[in-house]
């Protein structure tokens, strides 16, 4: 990994782990209702944790929106984009968690991208999807996940909708339901440590496959 992160054109910052010039996975955190400040993302940094080691010669590039909020998807769409821009791969793959999955959809015509993988991917119905064709899109999403209160969660319906829509514009993909997975692979201690949650091992076997699928096709 990249001693500090990388300032982006955006103004975000991105992370990077593996070698420039290689294909590269892309990840993009969630979000919330306010207009806070943007963060690593738990999930995605415990993901390229354990899938690093795998495919050392990708190059795993995590987004620090400069704000995360669902209210302003234009900025994380423009620091999605300025990320694949810094990265410059000839290859990429979008990864979308949460409120990820609908800033890597509106991302995805972004020059290099093939593929895009949502994990518990937010694509609410009047998301539009048409960026997607002409790209894969794969869905990982536990069964357990669901929004409660004070509890940040989607509905797998909600995913499994979005897939269906773009699925009906001609992209192709799998859709993979985790039994007993709930919103993501991780979260964060107090004090920064990363805590895995239920059936963390199948959010990062699923998301081996997805980048194998990528890394096969080209």
């Amino acid at each position: 990994m990249d001693p500090a992160p990388t300032r982006l054109a955006s103004g975000a910052e991105l992370r990077l782990t593996g070698p420039r010039g290689a294909p590269a996975v892309v990840l993009a955190n969630g979000g919330q209702a306010s207009e806070v400040e943007g963060t690593w993302s738990a999930t995605l940094e415990w993901l390229v944790g354990h899938l690093a080691p795998r495919f050392p010669e990708l190059a795993f590039a995590e987004v620090r929106y400069r704000i995360k909020s669902w209210k302003r998807l234009d900025l994380c769409e423009e620091d999605v984009r300025a990320a694949v821009a810094e990265v410059a791969a000839p290859r990429t793959l979008l990864v979308g968690f949460s409120m990820g999955g609908a800033v890597t959809s509106l991302a995805a015509d972004a020059p290099g991208v093939e593929a895009l993988l949502g994990l518990a991917p937010w694509l609410p119905d009047r998301l539009d999807l048409g960026r997607v064709v002409g790209r894969r899109l794969d869905v990982l999403h536990g069964t357990l996940d669901r929004w409660l209160p004070g509890i940040p969660g989607v509905s797998p319906d909600l995913s499994r909708r979005g897939f269906e829509r773009a699925a009906a514009l001609g992209v192709n993909g799998t859709y993979e339901l985790i039994p007993g997975a709930l919103h993501g692979a991780a979260l964060r201690s107090p004090w920064g440590a990363l805590i895995p949650l239920p059936r963390a091992g199948a959010w990062v076997d699923g998301a081996a496959r997805a980048i194998e699928r990528f890394y096969a096709a080209g």
